[in-house]
């Protein structure tokens, strides 16, 4: 069986053990050296990344977010074993792991390692399709013969390449389609390797939960749970024509991956629909002053990650969740696109002022979405508020200035609140 070994790259026939190196970092599959469809995942991106800037946490649980009234963003792997999980409240999160260092997202940060990354990436391959600023797709077909060796040695040199330089690490998933390419990159995390090959498609699936998919949350697993289906073998079982009244388009959806059968390519420049943000409070709030400082720091959060991608959207929403879970939505197109903070914030800030006798909430969020190229974000200006040009163009030197002196250099008062 063809076997790879991650620590030295050295090719072999399978083992326990390198014999190049003798490492147990040994990855071995019957189609290894046949497959080209990788989704790479960092490891817990944003924890690891404050790890390597502040040594002293590396053996401590780390979870990066907002104080006790937010939420986590992201978890180590020592957080993690005591059920931190991403999106959970920051409250419930310290009452698993009293002992966890909280500490407050630095995405220009995230965004400059993401960047290096992708950079390794692009050096394998064009077709880089971003998810995220820690994962993305890579198909590596007909790169053999450039790199003069098959894309699992390729995949294995990047992420050997992503902790030497960056100190950050990442699990690959290899197999024939997106799909099992990222089903396979969750099997063995962190720092994993897994290959889910055609031949095995159907038998590696049938007894998996259906939750697998992604896309499929609490509410979708609770819709497919109702029908009976639990796992790709009950799927197995249904029509696609009875799938499809069950469940209209997501149902032919299911009836293929069920199947292990997903024909959609690798896109390069698969379009950002949306850029959005949002926080659970750890209790009900209708406190003006606290959802505005709120809504400024989900606004200036969404405008980092526009510039960062050189994007600016057209349509702002604002979106907040009632005490008895009812979802509250309200949009405004903007004459030209935007990717100013200052200008989000505003336009978010009119929008709750619609809903703000619904109060109290126990979420509150900013999206921007038809998001675009940043060319021609914020032309004409606006008419209706002639200091608009004035605080766009603050809002870039301050921009310049954290990007020479650090994230920390200016702070707006309002996100104190």
């Amino acid at each position: 069986m063809p076997a790879l070994c991650r620590s030295c790259l050295h090719a072999f026939d399978s083992g326990p053990r390198c014999p190049a190196c003798r490492s147990p970092r040994v990855i071995a599959h019957h189609e290894l050296f046949d497959l080209s469809i990788a989704h790479m995942d960092c490891d817990a991106f944003y924890a690891s990344v404050e790890k390597r800037d502040d040594p002293s946490l590396r053996d401590k649980p780390v979870i990066v977010g907002g104080g006790r009234r937010g939420v986590v963003t992201t978890a180590c792997y020592i957080a993690r074993i005591k059920g931190v999980r991403s999106a959970m409240p920051m409250f419930k999160a310290l009452e698993l792991c009293p002992e966890a260092t909280v500490v407050r997202g630095r995405m220009d940060v995230y965004v400059g390692v993401s960047k290096q990354i992708r950079a390794m990436m692009e050096e394998l391959t064009p077709v880089v399709e971003p998810l995220s600023l820690d994962e993305a797709f890579m198909d590596l077909t007909g790169t053999e013969r450039l790199h003069h060796a098959p894309p699992a040695v390729m995949l294995a040199r990047l992420t050997k390449r992503m902790e030497e330089e960056l100190g950050i690490t990442g699990s690959i998933g290899l197999s024939h389609n997106k799909f099992l390419a990222k089903v396979a990159s969750d099997l063995d995390k962190p720092r994993g390797f897994s290959v889910i090959g055609k031949a095995e498609t159907m038998a590696f699936l049938r007894d998996r939960p259906v939750r697998m998919i992604w896309g499929v949350g609490a509410v979708a697993e609770g819709a497919l749970e109702k029908a009976g289906i639990r796992t790709f073998g009950d799927l197995l079982r249904w029509e696609k024509a009875d799938l499809h009244a069950r469940f209209g388009a997501s149902g032919d959806r299911l009836w293929h991956l069920a199947r292990g059968e997903d024909y959609r390519r690798v896109e390069r420049n698969a379009p950002v629909k949306s850029v959005s943000n949002e926080t659970t409070f750890h209790e009900d709030t209708g406190d003006a002053d606290i959802l505005d400082g709120h809504i400024w720091r989900l606004s200036e959060k969404v405008s980092d990650r526009l510039k960062a991608r050189d994007q600016a959207g057209r349509v702002v929403t604002l979106k907040v969740k009632r005490s008895d879970f009812t979802i509250l939505t309200r949009r405004l197109s903007l004459r030209d696109p935007t990717q100013i903070a200052d200008r989000i914030y505003r336009t978010a800030r009119g929008l709750f002022d619609t809903v703000a006798d619904r109060a109290p909430f126990r979420l509150i969020g900013v999206g921007v979405s038809e998001i675009g190229p940043s060319g021609n974000a914020d032309a004409s200006g606006d008419l209706l508020d002639p200091g608009a040009a004035s605080r766009a163009g603050a809002e870039r030197a301050a921009d310049a200035i954290r990007d020479r002196f650090g994230p920390d250099a200016i702070i707006k008062g309002r996100s104190l609140r």
